[in-house]
């Protein structure tokens, strides 16, 4: 009966001891022979000669060979021998002396399992009539270890269901199968089966559960199982360690290694990796490193792959190499820790001379080392080395690896290389999620936003699964193409999804921001639940941007509450919130914050605070906070020469810069627009040219439309028109609207309508859109009474739905921002403010002779309109406000949107000298101090 289910089970094959390849043994020895066949063979070799012998001088009938058939299958399984694997089946199905067939089949289950013929133990596990707890651990095994788990689980709840009793391999075997799919729900059934069969004191199960609990992120069980066992076992202490580690646990994975070691527990080779892996500071790495020493494991691979990983970590890069170079016996694992130690340290160049390093050693690279090396040339912009990288990964048919395919598009990516990244994109077979992830970024790095755009449809159409990093990606598109109904819909299509995480949340409200959309930008970071410092930071950034530098500092405020710990960034934004508004106390208090938390005054703090006391008209402070700064870089230099230079300090401005050549530093092309903004707002004609023709023969560089703007201004305000207008002829460019502006505004100062109209004609064909464009040329036309022209361009504003930005002043009093605009009556000391303004009119007219410069006004209305215009202007309303709300003699700051008129700046002059005051008023051009009725400016600006 034994022999007729074995023959059903494969095909009659014909075994003999011939069709062995062991040949049969002499009749001479056979008598030596006999006496060793009792022995236990220890290799396959010798099995097969065992067997072979067995078959030659035993009886079938009498005299079962289970033991000699059940050796052969056990080294074949170890050896992996399928084709004798298979021999044996078949001669176990000719013959009929065989004892226990479950037991010669489970050995078969087995021998095909470890073979990886998964679908030869199928089937005959499914032919087997009768099955034992051990033909189901040989399934459960081949299923776990041809990466098969969710199929253990299905077979062990049948294998429940048949009534076979499990044993402790059984749950070992199945719980790997739970870890390998994460599901815990399974590892707690056998748990709770475990214990009702009195599994749970078993070393392999408690290891086993120990490790499913922690694979499936329950380290409470995990750590409980632990402490329950009184198992001196290393391997339970090595899993803890690996769970902790795993879970980014550093510290509690050192705590339960410290515990074995004071347990007396000897490490194995898998601790120390294990202990190493949890390692995130340099101390805990050098001490695991001296107890590698002491027990003589330095020279393990594994060990000292884990310490060159640990070592690259801590940025140790020397310590690393150091280990490396100890190891002569080097796998492709360890070439590639050390391959990957140079490239997340930066160190691009030493990688690519390991890489070839691996090749002249006569080693193959394989995907992982390509990864690495494509990596290097990706972040350096190594684009020549990256495409031989490429061409070897080609060479070697790696090229088709989708991982490797990715790297290749990302590498083309970070080399400005859209076309190549394009290429190879295509070449890749079956793309995933990251491939087409990493191409629309690579479009968004390299300023091919449309492309982004048209990639993500395409990524939608083919049913790509989008994930957060893709939609990071195309919102940074939308961002600068200020797409705002795109920007809507992907708002929209995260929201159904449910893929809002913070870091995407943070990049809607900045990208609002950006598009100008302060309303949804703000509702949006209401809805944020849990807001972090890049959330607040974000939308104070949101307003900063939006010029609504107020709504900035009211928001910093409510941070500040909320118990946020500011950080560089944040405090680079509150920055520029106070530098916007003139705010000056709130600048200071920033400052004194990051003096008493002992935050390093970096370069872009340092600038910050440069830029912010120069824009609160406190240009003293700002060469105080350059001066304590010990190493300067170029833009804190260039923030100091710019302050000087909204100061009309342009004197000042070229001796700094002549400084900072002396200290070798290279200006770039913002340094020479500070420059020439200095000399511009400083007469200093000569040295503006000078500085020009610098930049260009000097220093070999191509000016832009700014620092012509620049030069054309000061030529312009000088009354040079004719050599601005040929400047602007000569410009290698098409002039811009910002050259155009500076020209117009000198032919308007000058009266020179010929240049004038060419301008304005210009100006509007280039930025027909911007109101200020339009505002510009009416005054000049009004300057020359021209009011049919400018009742014209009023017509043409209207048609076009332009407005005119009205006149705004702010002052700050008591750690608020006071707001007015002209002829306001909104604040609520208005009665106040206009009876004190009636009184310093009064006295400037009595004691200083003022008289209102009505010419001023470009209205076509009566005179006596005129100086009801001129006296409702909106910083007279803040000095005025200033005058009533601050001590005597203290200063005033006034910030304006607009250039200060002519008539306003000798009313300003005047109330400084009769009223004992300094005024600084920030105007749209540059700062004027005010002291003892003389403006800093020398009435030029």
């Amino acid at each position: 009966m034994q022999k007729a289910a074995m023959a059903s089970l494969i095909p009659q094959l014909n075994f003999t001891p011939a069709s062995i390849s062991i040949p049969p043994p002499s009749i001479k020895k056979s008598q030596k022979t006999i006496t060793k066949i009792s022995q236990n063979p220890t290799t396959l070799q010798e099995s097969l000669s065992s067997f072979t012998k067995r078959l030659d001088f035993s009886i079938p009938t009498t005299k079962p060979l289970d033991d000699a058939y059940a050796l052969v299958l056990d080294h074949g399984a170890t050896q992996k021998s399928l084709s004798i694997g298979k021999q044996i089946h078949a001669h176990i199905s000719k013959r009929n002396n065989v004892y226990d067939l479950v037991f010669l089949c489970t050995k078969l289950v087995f021998m095909y399992a470890k073979c990886g013929s998964l679908l030869d133990a199928e089937d005959l596990f499914d032919e087997m009539l009768e099955r034992s707890v051990f033909t189901y651990n040989a399934m459960f095994g081949a299923y776990v270890t041809t990466g098969d788990p969710s199929k253990a689980i299905e077979l062990y709840a049948y294998m429940r269901l048949s009534g076979v009793p499990a044993d402790a391999h059984t749950c070992s075997c199945v719980l790997k199968a739970c870890s390998g799919v994460g599901d815990i729900y399974c590892g707690r059934e056998i748990h709770g089966y475990a214990v009702k069969l009195g599994l749970v004191s078993n070393d392999i199960v408690v290891n086993s559960l120990v490790s499913v609990y922690a694979r499936c992120d329950d380290l409470n069980a995990a750590e409980l199982l632990f402490n329950r066992s009184a198992s001196g076992d290393v391997v339970l202490w090595n899993l803890m360690i690996s769970a902790y580690a795993a879970n980014g646990m550093g510290k509690e994975a050192l705590r339960v290694f410290r515990e074995m070691q004071n347990a007396a527990v000897i490490p194995t080779t898998y601790t120390f990796v294990a202990a190493l892996q949890a390692c995130n500071e340099l101390l805990s790495g050098v001490q695991i490193h001296a107890f590698v020493l002491k027990s003589g494991l330095s020279f393990d691979r594994y060990v000292a792959n884990a310490l060159v990983v640990m070592y690259s970590k801590c940025s140790r890069i020397n310590e690393a190499a150091r280990i490396f170079i100890d190891i002569g016996d080097r796998d492709n694992v360890f070439w590639n820790s050390m391959l990957a130690a140079y490239v997340q340290n930066g160190l691009y160049d030493k990688s690519l001379d390991l890489f070839r390093e691996i090749i002249r050693a006569g080693q193959q690279p394989d995907q992982v080392s390509i990864i690495s090396v494509l990596s290097a040339c990706g972040r350096s912009g190594n684009l020549l080395n990256g495409m031989e990288i490429h061409a070897f990964a080609l060479k070697n048919e790696m090229e088709l690896d989708l991982q490797v395919g990715n790297t290749i598009v990302d590498m083309y990516a970070k080399c400005s290389k859209t076309c190549f990244m394009d290429s190879a994109f295509r070449r890749i077979p079956l793309k995933d999620y990251i491939s087409w992830t990493t191409v629309i970024a690579g479009y968004v790095q390299n300023y091919c936003h449309t492309k982004a755009l048209q990639s993500f449809r395409d990524a939608l159409v083919e049913g790509i699964d989008i994930d957060k990093m893709m939609i990071e990606s195309l919102l940074l598109a939308c961002r600068t193409l200020k797409c705002i109904s795109i920007v809507k819909e992907i708002h929209g299509y995260i929201t159904r999804r449910e893929l809002s995480d913070i870091i995407l949340q943070n990049t809607v409200v900045d990208v609002y921001g950006e598009c100008g959309e302060v309303d949804y930008a703000r509702n949006f970071f209401k809805l944020i639940e849990i807001k972090n410092v890049v959330s607040w930071t974000t939308m104070v950034a949101c307003y900063v941007h939006n010029g609504l530098a107020d709504e900035a500092l009211e928001l910093s405020y409510h941070m500040v509450k909320a118990g946020i710990e500011l950080d560089s960034i944040a405090i680079l934004s509150i920055l520029s919130a106070a530098a916007n508004l003139s705010a000056l106390r709130k600048g200071k208090e920033i400052h004194a914050f990051v003096v008493r938390r002992c935050l390093h005054l970096g370069d872009s703090i340092a600038s910050s605070l440069v830029d912010m006391y120069a824009s609160c008209g406190a240009v003293e402070k700002s060469y105080k906070v350059f001066n304590s700064i010990k190493n300067k870089d170029l833009v804190l230099w260039t923030s100091m020469i710019n302050a000087y230079g909204m100061h009309g300090q342009g004197v000042k401005a070229i001796e700094l810069f002549r400084k900072m050549e002396s200290e070798n530093l290279l200006p770039d092309h913002v340094t020479f627009l500070a420059l020439l903004f200095a000399c511009s707002h400083s007469s200093l004609v000569d040295e503006g040219k000078t500085i020009f023709n610098a930049m260009q023969f000097q220093y070999d560089m191509e000016p832009w439309p700014e620092h012509y703007a620049c030069l054309v201004d000061l030529l312009g305000r000088a009354n040079c028109l004719e050599e601005a207008f040929e400047l602007v002829k000569s410009m290698k460019t098409e002039p811009t609207s910002v050259v155009w502006c500076a020209l117009l505004g000198a032919c308007k100062t000058h009266r020179n309508m010929e240049i004038g109209e060419i301008a304005a004609r210009n100006l509007l064909e280039i930025d027909p859109e911007n109101p200020g464009n339009y505002v510009l040329i009416s005054n000049m036309y009004a300057a020359a009474e021209r009011w049919e022209d400018v009742e014209q361009l009023r017509m043409r504003m209207k048609v076009k739905k332009l407005k005119k930005d009205p006149g705004c002043s702010w002052i700050e009093v008591k750690n608020k921002v006071h707001t007015f605009i002209t002829r306001d009556r909104s604040h609520p000391e208005s009665d106040e403010i206009y009876e004190k303004l009636s009184q310093i009119i009064e006295k400037l007219k009595s004691d200083g002779g003022y008289t209102a410069e009505t010419s001023y006004v470009l209205h076509n209305v009566d005179e006596r309109e005129k100086v009801k215009m001129l006296h409702g202007h909106s910083e007279r309303l803040a000095l005025a406000y200033g005058l009533l709300t601050t001590p005597h003699r203290t200063p005033i700051r006034v910030t304006k949107n607009l250039r200060v008129c002519g008539d306003c700046h000798t009313f300003t002059k005047l109330l400084s000298k009769f009223y004992e005051r300094e005024i600084v008023v920030r105007d749209a051009n540059r700062f004027h101090h005010f002291r003892d009725g003389v403006c800093s400016c020398g009435d030029f600006w």
